[in-house]
């Protein structure tokens, strides 16, 4: 028969199904018997249900016994007020309560047949203070009393902190300061990579030296330094948004892109230079001026020539640009751009050009400009920088007539503010927003003694001077404030990058590198040679490998060839093939030997005589060819030679 029934109220439901009996021919068939019984089945809609009514049920009654304490808590609280008990009294009275609960609670347990999930309910009353506390919530704590003092502690540290949010000089990381020696020149190019781990510049002595600074000691070395444009002046150098290569911008007409590690992946195409239209060109034709990366796209980067274009171009494709936008004058002429860059959300290109105006397109348009400024700095000068604020609202551009502008590109005809007196001598001088937004910063330039080089912050807001830095006695070209690491990149006039930087403030970079040693060189290092390792080579071609330096030099010293004397400097005219110190060329060699030879040849016919019978006896060269031809030599006799010269007048007799 079939028996399904649900066991309690609140038990889960189950269906078990019976039959009469198990089947005999089917026992005797398999050999054991216990077949007949289905499986137990359950039905898991039917249990959550009832777990959910059982929850319902008991929070239900865990709020009234909340709500019967909490009223029996404020009949305690009026009758304490009013027999004016003591607080610790009044406390202990709360304290009593809680066992009332617990075993009114546990009684309503016990009445169900269910099972309480969870840990046992907390004690209301156990994480409140005293009476007087109560009233206000809000103010509830837990844990231990406070020490005192500590909140007016804490409200001094949050008014610092205020303080310190209103005042922005207050973050410029200034108190310590690193210098790298890049070279001898002016370094017109940085950059940094948006972990900050790697710093890369570039000068006017055609040199790219990479830094790491996790890798670097207190000797702050460059750890790799080349000429990837060879005689061409490093104009420009920036990481892409990824970091994993660097565009360089140089002098010539050719962009190239290098990967973390300075080799090469890709170089630009040259253009067409006799061709009118530059639009129909495959790449630059000028000398280029700047360049940088597209803040989202990784792959696309900007650069800006001299033949009046400005160009995006794709890393996957160097055969061809990207896109060309082509700035004009108020006459629809040419214009050389100085400078461009991207808007933070790469959408809108900007660029300043020689005639003053700065012009914005959308990237997506490249035909009419989108907002344009026609006398933004002054006719004729180079706009050396262009950059946007943070925010993507705001734009700053240093001019080459000394001045530093700030314009919002939603009212592009008249600039928000502006400072002049900031001299400029470089075509790359720049500026830059501090990581807040709230500063703006730059460098000047100075001639040759005329003072230290500056770099000076101004506020966005009000534009007034709240901070400089006196860097060098050289000018301050790039400036570069990195917003992960809150570290300021410097570049100078006489080949320094420095890095200015807060134990507190900044996070790694430079902190990196100026606690570590310098790694001291050990002599004998640098007198053993180094090793071939072959591992698959047979026993009898493999060296002997290095144990130990000092035993290699004592067997180096027992060597008699290589413990040998280095050969002196040769000091006369030189011996054994060795010209002498004095005697550098091969024609001073040849005058010093000459003078030097002893043979007395004053007599021409006694010295070739003196081979006549050599010759004779043994005719090699000219005799044999003249064999057949050559009539037999008759010589005068001696005795007649002599008569004739006495017949002789005197002038006659003297030799020649």
């Amino acid at each position: 028969m079939d028996a399904e029934e649900t066991v309690g109220a609140g038990a889960l439901a189950t269906h078990v199904e019976l039959v009469e009996g198990p089947d005999p021919e089917l026992a005797a068939t398999m050999g054991f018997s216990g077949f007949g019984k289905k499986a137990r089945t359950f039905d898991l809609e039917a249990m959550f249900e009832q777990t959910r009514r059982t929850a319902v049920e008991r929070s239900k009654k865990m709020l009234e016994a909340r709500a019967r304490e909490e009223e029996a808590h404020k009949e305690k609280e009026l009758r304490s007020q009013h027999e004016d008990v003591d607080s610790a009294a009044s406390g202990s009275s709360v304290m009593g309560a809680c066992p009332a609960v617990t075993s009114e609670s546990s009684e309503s347990e016990d009445g169900s047949n269910e099972e309480l999930i969870g840990p046992p309910l907390p004690c209301q009353t156990s994480i409140q203070g005293p009476a007087e506390d109560t009233d206000d919530d809000d103010d509830e704590f837990i844990g231990p009393p406070l020490p005192p003092g500590y909140k007016d502690s804490d409200d001094d540290d949050y008014d610092d902190m205020q303080e310190e949010d209103n005042n922005p000089v207050k973050k410029i990381p200034d108190s310590h300061e690193i210098t790298l020696q890049h070279g001898t020149k002016t370094v017109s190019a940085l950059g940094l990579d948006p972990s900050g781990a790697r710093l890369v510049t570039g000068g006017y002595d055609y040199d790219v030296r990479l830094w790491d600074f996790a890798g670097m000691d207190a000797s702050l070395q460059a750890f790799r330094s080349l000429q990837p444009c060879e005689c061409h002046q490093i104009k420009s150098l920036q990481y892409s948004s990824t970091g994993d290569v660097i565009l360089v911008v140089s002098g010539n007409s050719q962009a190239k892109v290098l990967d973390r590690d300075g080799f090469p992946v890709m170089e630009c195409v040259k253009g067409d230079q006799y061709i009118v239209d530059m639009a129909n060109t495959k790449g630059h034709t000028a000398m280029l001026n700047t360049g940088c990366w597209h803040p989202k796209i990784k792959e696309e980067f900007l650069t800006c020539s001299n033949d009046g274009t400005v160009r995006t171009w794709d890393v996957n494709n160097d055969k061809k640009h990207k896109g060309v936008f082509k700035p004009r004058s108020v006459q629809g002429k040419r214009v050389i751009p100085t400078t461009c860059t991207y808007s933070r959300d790469g959408k809108l290109i900007a660029a300043g050009c020689q005639d003053g105006s700065i012009q914005i397109w959308d990237r997506n348009m490249n035909v009419h400009t989108k907002f344009h400024c026609r006398q933004a700095h002054a006719p004729g000068t180079e706009t050396s920088c262009l950059t946007f604020s943070y925010d993507g609202t705001v734009l700053a551009s240093r001019g080459g007539d000394d001045t530093l502008k700030i314009w919002d590109i939603r009212q592009f005809k008249k600039p928000l503010n502006s400072v002049e007196g900031l001299s400029s001598f470089f075509p790359m001088t720049d500026c830059c927003f501090s990581p807040d937004d709230k500063l703006i910063v730059t460098g000047t330039s100075i001639k040759k003694g005329g003072g230290n080089g500056k770099l000076i912050f101004f506020e966005r807001e009000t534009f007034q001077k709240v901070y400089e830095i006196e860097v060098t006695d050289a000018s301050v070209v790039r400036c570069l404030w990195h917003p992960k690491l809150n570290q300021i990149m410097v570049g100078t006039g006489n080949g320094l990058a420095k890095v200015y930087y807060d134990p507190i403030k900044s996070q790694r970079g430079a902190k990196l590198c100026v606690v570590k040693t310098k790694r001291k060189a050990r002599q004998a290092e640098t007198l053993t040679q180094d090793y071939i390792i072959t591992p698959h080579a047979l026993p009898m071609f493999r060296e002997p490998r290095q144990r130990s330096t000092r035993k290699q030099l004592e067997k180096d010293r027992l060597d008699p060839l290589k413990s040998h004397k280095p050969e002196p400097p040769v000091a006369g005219p030189g011996r054994g093939g060795r010209v002498g110190t004095h005697g550098g060329t091969l024609s001073s060699y040849i005058v010093k030997n000459i003078a030097l030879d002893k043979t007395d040849d004053s007599n021409p016919r006694e010295a070739i005589l003196r081979h006549a019978k050599e010759a004779e006896d043994n005719p090699y060269w000219v005799a044999p060819a003249y064999s057949k031809t050559q009539p037999k030599a008759v010589f005068a006799e001696v005795e007649s030679e002599e008569d004739e010269t006495d017949n002789k007048p005197e002038w006659k007799k003297r030799k020649i």
